[in-house]
């Protein structure tokens, strides 16, 4: 009989710790579908009140989202949402709400099906699409969110609807960028909640924009000392000379004594007599609020900038069929890791930038081939369009901050080929690296198909399969 080590007991207990907090989850899961259930049984009990009380319809909603919120000690707002998921399952969502019922996804998967099966609800209702679309919806839906995360699950779905329904998303999207606004809330000690809503290219444009602008701060900071001017430095810009500093004291010299850079040297930065600024010590999120705060306060917007597009100086990556880019149809584009984007604003964009990427699809809608291929430049290009987010289950980075990794090492023979090298984030890709030990430490191998499977540390597999960009055609 084999012996056991205390590597192997330690791993074996490490596993047995995992599978119960995933047993647990399930449980949870399952716990939440019973709660949906009982809101299912309450909106019945409302709809019956307000059916004998119409005119105080409005008074019985509020009066049972009151009651909800009190007693479960939420949010108003997360009950309201709570009582619009239990509708939507009991309504147009049978199989989400079995699946739901037997732990295999979560609340946090619910909330994004049931928003994104609104649009698919709504083409239904105005007869736009068949009834038996909803089934379609779900089915396709399901495939992803039971085994992967809710963000995840929320771009797959809209994904999925967009497709389904059409160019009515693109009514959709119109109708939604009137509702576009400003608002602010005060908060305790001072501070306040600044919220704009803004159609979603724009908002990640502003967010990556930030990022960038944040990094380059914080990165800069590191590498200079900032000083105040010293006194003599307005007197030098108008013409005075060093002896005009001293002229009641003819030793003095201005340039030995330290008060004007000469050959010596500027003795200024380092005169403990002079007041120094401090070091920047703000955090990431404190650059990015007050870079958010320079920019809105010191910038003049005026019709002589145009409409913005041509002003962004930040990375969005659209995929947009040919033939919607020529105008021969309105099909949504996509922006990548968020979902459907109005036609239109991908024309524009296409029009004011000159970093598209051409790329050829196949009757799937599969990625095959970009217009430039080489062994560098054309391969990222390619990895890009393929992958789009880092490739841990997941994860859901941008590739634009990524790195590109081997797969299996390549100080190990491992070869620059496309299917060795996908994106991960940089949290992820250090996972990887040979100095972490190997108790904790993680292996990728990209398969056949071009999922990528995790190989972890318990001796666990996790597989990102490749992303799917058209479900329908």
């Amino acid at each position: 009989m084999a012996h056991r080590t205390d590597l192997d007991l330690e791993l074996e207990e490490r596993r047995r710790v995992l599978d119960a907090w995933v047993s647990t989850r399930r449980r949870i899961a399952a716990l939440e579908a019973e709660a949906a259930e009982l809101l299912v049984k309450q909106i019945a009990i409302h709809d019956a009140d307000v059916s004998s009380s119409p005119f105080h319809r409005e008074a019985i909603y509020r009066s049972m989202i009151a009651e909800f919120s009190a007693s479960g000690h939420l949010p108003k707002g997360s009950v309201e949402f709570a009582f619009a998921d239990a509708r939507a399952l009991e309504s147009h969502l049978p199989a989400v709400r079995a699946a739901f019922a037997s732990g295999s996804i979560s609340s946090a998967h619910v909330r994004e099906i049931a928003r994104a099966s609104a649009l698919v609800d709504e083409a239904i209702r105005n007869r736009k699409v068949e009834p038996a679309v909803m089934e379609l919806f779900e089915t396709a839906v399901l495939v992803i969110a039971e085994q992967d995360t809710a963000a995840r699950t929320r771009a797959h779905a809209r994904q999925v609807a967009a497709a389904l329904v059409g160019e009515t998303l693109v009514d959709r999207h119109r109708r939604a960028a009137e509702e576009r606004c400003v608002t602010v809330k005060s908060l305790d000690d001072g501070l306040a909640l600044l919220t704009a809503v803004l159609p979603e290219w724009i908002a990640t444009a502003i967010s990556d924009r930030l990022s960038r602008m944040t990094r380059e701060v914080v990165r800069a900071r590191n590498d200079r000392e900032i000083v105040p001017e010293p006194w003599w430095f307005e007197a030098e810009a108008e013409g005075l000379t060093p002896e005009d500093f001293a002229l009641d004291d003819p030793s003095f010299d201005p340039y030995v004594d330290g008060v004007i850079p000469g050959a010596d040297g500027d003795t200024f930065a380092t005169d403990p007599e002079v007041e120094h600024f401090p070091a920047d010590a703000r955090t990431w999120a404190q650059v990015e609020a007050d870079l958010l705060a320079d920019l809105l306060l010191t910038a003049d917007p005026s019709a002589a900038n145009g409409d913005g597009l041509g002003s962004i100086q930040a990375r969005v990556q659209v995929t947009v069929a040919a033939t919607t880019l020529s105008g021969l149809d309105d099909q949504p584009a996509e922006l990548d890791g968020h979902g459907p984007l109005d036609p239109d604003i991908a024309r524009e964009l296409a029009g004011r930038h000159t970093g598209w990427t051409r790329l050829f699809l196949d009757s799937t809608g599969m990625v095959v081939e970009t217009d430039t291929y080489t062994p560098t430049e054309g391969m990222r290009r390619f990895l890009r369009a393929r992958d789009r987010h880092c490739r841990f289950p997941g994860c859901r980075m941008p590739v634009h901050r990524c790195d590109i990794d081997h797969n299996h090492d390549h100080a190990k023979g491992g070869k620059t080929r496309l299917d060795n090298l996908s994106h991960f984030c940089r949290a992820h890709h250090i996972l990887k690296h040979p100095d972490v030990p190997d108790p904790h430490r993680w292996t990728a191998q990209q398969e056949k198909d071009g999922s990528v499977t995790w190989h972890s540390p318990l001796g666990r597999d996790y597989s990102d399969p490749p992303p799917r960009r058209v479900m329908f055609v």
